[in-house]
């Protein structure tokens, strides 16, 4: 992949040039992209274009959550999951963390 205009990404905390998780999902995010490449389920270009994409798309935001969007549109692009498919994953997630005690940890329900 190459590397992203950090002028594009200010809020981007790197540690030795590269990019840090601030947060579980983020890593978790980095993992299911990597997981899904290595599966075959889509090349490592179109990887690149749909990061590039968000990244160069004008919204401001920070860089997994670019990650996290591109993510979402290819796996709707490539039919792995449908963008309702993910609206309720994301639903289930929220719904599971409000009703999780603060630091334990959060678990989705069988669906």
């Amino acid at each position: 992949m190459s590397d992203p205009d950090l002028s594009l990404l200010p809020q981007m905390v790197l540690d030795e040039g590269e990019p840090v998780f601030q947060e579980p999902w983020e890593a978790q995010a980095f993992g299911l992209a990597i997981s899904l490449f290595e599966a075959g389920k889509f090349t490592w270009p179109e990887w690149a274009t749909a990061l590039s994409a968000e990244i160069h798309g004008g919204v401001q935001r920070d860089y997994y959550s670019h990650w996290l969007t591109a993510l979402e549109k290819l796996v709707a692009q490539k039919q792995l999951a449908s963008q309702g498919d993910l609206k309720q994953r994301q639903k289930a997630w929220e719904d599971a963390a409000a009703r999780t005690p603060h630091g334990q940890p959060i678990v989705l329900k069988d669906q």
